[in-house]
């Protein structure tokens, strides 16, 4: 087995990874922000 091939493919899978997880951490902190801001009020 090629062992710069698989080092080269665990820094493409960690780059997809990581892209993934922000994505996830910014559609979270909208719908917080959404929350926030069309939350109810108390009247």
């Amino acid at each position: 087995m090629d062992m710069q091939l698989v080092l080269a493919c665990l820094g493409i899978m960690g780059k997809g990874m990581l892209g993934i997880f922000t994505v996830i951490l910014v559609i979270w902190a909208l719908v917080a922000l959404l929350n926030r801001i069309t939350g109810k009020r108390d009247r």
